[in-house]
């Protein structure tokens, strides 16, 4: 296992970067792997959608733990669970449940810092409060991927330097923290984006999406992950949706 942690964390190479499709069960899990990808994520929405709830901790905890150990048992790749905010707000129920996440053998999960349920963002010292009380609970090699929901919540023509600048900030103190990569969703701009690489102590991950820049694009800023969030779940979901059209038709 401690192999898998170090395996996962050295697939993060700025400007080469790991490229995750995300999936959302155990079957996905496997076609991807099939495909040749070097690890496995989820993303939470898919998952969500794939039990007929919505995201945002909808899910029941339970549910995404489950859901998570078999997506663990059915490849030989290192996994990372999109864990949203832990499911709790305070640090130490919020450690306790990602024990539990640990010990269905991901290596590490996503972690947000958006007020699920409410709005914003939760302050900066706090969030890294939560972080460390999550690298205490899973000790050393866990990969915590610290997300900001910054560039999320605001509209794209919002995005400017200053943002960028905010996010560095939050990058240095979840670093300081305990976290071991920094995901900024939402951002598409290739400057600020580079900005962010050049001043995150953490490798940076990148979410694809319809109309963004592409993988060699935003390699060269220096991102070190790609994640493609819920959009291989909607590609799929469409596919079926039209060849179950054709059959009955």
């Amino acid at each position: 296992m401690t192999d898998r942690f170090e395996q996962f964390a050295a697939l993060h190479v700025p400007g080469n970067p790991l490229i995750l499709v995300n999936v959302w069960d155990a079957g996905s899990a496997q076609a991807v792997a099939s495909a040749g990808a070097r690890a496995i994520a989820t993303g939470s929405s898919s998952v969500a959608a794939a039990h007929g709830v919505g995201d945002a901790e909808v899910l029941e905890i339970d549910l995404a733990l489950a859901n998570a150990a078999r997506i663990v048992a059915a490849v030989d790749l290192p996994v990372t669970i999109d864990f949203e905010g832990g499911y709790a707000v305070d640090p130490a129920s919020l450690a306790a449940n990602v024990t539990r996440l640990a010990a269905t053998g991901a290596v590490g999960c996503n972690f947000e810092d958006q007020v699920i349920g409410g709005e914003g963002l939760h302050e900066t010292g706090f969030q890294a409060q939560r972080i460390a009380a999550i690298r205490a609970a899973t000790g050393p090699a866990f990969f915590i991927n610290a997300r900001t929901d910054i560039f999320l919540q605001a509209k794209a023509d919002a995005h400017d330097v200053a943002k960028a600048d905010a996010a560095i900030e939050r990058a240095r103190a979840y670093a300081e923290a305990g976290a071991s990569g920094f995901f900024v969703p939402g951002l598409a701009d290739l400057d600020l984006l580079a900005r962010i690489c050049d001043a995150s102590p953490l490798p940076v991950n990148f979410m694809a999406f319809p109309g963004a820049p592409d993988a060699a694009a935003v390699a060269q800023a220096g991102v070190a992950r790609i994640s493609h969030g819920p959009f291989p779940f909607r590609a799929a979901m469409q596919a079926l949706e039209e060849s179950a059209r054709a059959l009955l038709s």
